[in-house]
């Protein structure tokens, strides 16, 4: 899709890899705002093999550079790499593991409630993840959700 609110779960972090790699030519003024569309459209080829047919549904797209919210982007991908962590570490519970299985969510809530929201305020994000998963944020969670799905 060239929308990325519209786009499968395979090619959402593209999207946003679209959008940080710009946001960095941006911030280290190595491209005017004048040149972002066709900027958009050299990379949106690269990446997806096509070329959005107007602005609107290209650079102009979300509203987020337009308020101001350079940098933002890349907590999308940010919070795919923490959920599949966290989803691959509550599976390690064999009550959760269960429960999912027969589309019980509860014991997942009950986990989340005790592992992270009880938490959430307490912690910087990166400790978080590290005592709920034992480790902070890893991508190849992600990675391996990708593939088990795509693959």
């Amino acid at each position: 899709s060239y929308i990325r609110v519209e786009a499968d779960e395979s090619t959402y972090d593209l999207h946003i890899l679209l959008r940080f790699g710009l946001e960095r030519r941006m911030l280290n003024n190595e491209i005017a705002v004048t040149d972002i569309p066709a900027a958009w459209n050299e990379q949106f080829e690269k990446f997806f093999g096509m070329t959005p047919p107007d602005d609107t549904n290209g650079c102009l797209q979300d509203i987020h550079w337009s308020m101001g919210g350079l940098g933002y982007f890349s907590t999308y991908t940010l919070g795919n790499f923490n959920a599949a962590q966290l989803y691959h570490k509550a599976m390690q519970d064999d009550t959760v593991a269960s429960a999912a299985a027969s589309a019980d969510y509860l014991p997942l809530l009950d986990w989340m409630r005790k592992n992270i929201h009880a938490k959430g305020s307490i912690l910087f994000p990166q400790d978080l993840m590290k005592s709920a998963t034992g480790e902070t944020t890893n991508p190849q969670y992600h990675l391996e959700h990708l593939q088990r799905r795509f693959l």
